[in-house]
């Protein structure tokens, strides 16, 4: 992760008085293909990191993500920037966090059911 994303996620937690959480670049998303259009908004939600996952699951689009088993595919954080790099400096929110952004208006608020089983 370049040292200008580390700053941009650092400043998006401080804005919201959260502790920073890296996803760093060798880990993966669950991302749903359509990110890689230009529809939007792009949403995130963060789950707790397991494995060799960050715990993020993105999709593009109104409303919650699809059900089905193929929506979301694994791409490695360092390929993101490649997809919509203006959501890199959503990555660094905690686990329990969700953002919508359109690339110039953006929403970052806390949703304690993701982290429930």
């Amino acid at each position: 992760m370049s040292d200008e994303i580390a700053a941009d996620q650092l400043k998006m937690c401080e804005q919201y008085g959260l502790e920073w959480t890296p996803a760093p670049s060798r880990l993966k998303v669950g991302i749903s293909r359509n990110v890689k259009s230009t529809l939007v908004p792009v949403n995130g939600l963060r789950l707790e990191p397991e494995g060799d996952t960050t715990g993020w699951y993105i999709w593009a689009g109104d409303g919650e993500p699809s059900p089905a088993a193929d929506f979301f595919v694994p791409l490695h954080v360092e390929h993101l920037a490649e997809w919509r790099p203006e959501i890199l400096k959503f990555l660094g929110l905690p686990p329990g966090w969700r953002f919508p952004t359109d690339g110039t208006h953006q929403d970052v608020w806390e949703d304690p059911t993701l982290l429930t089983s």
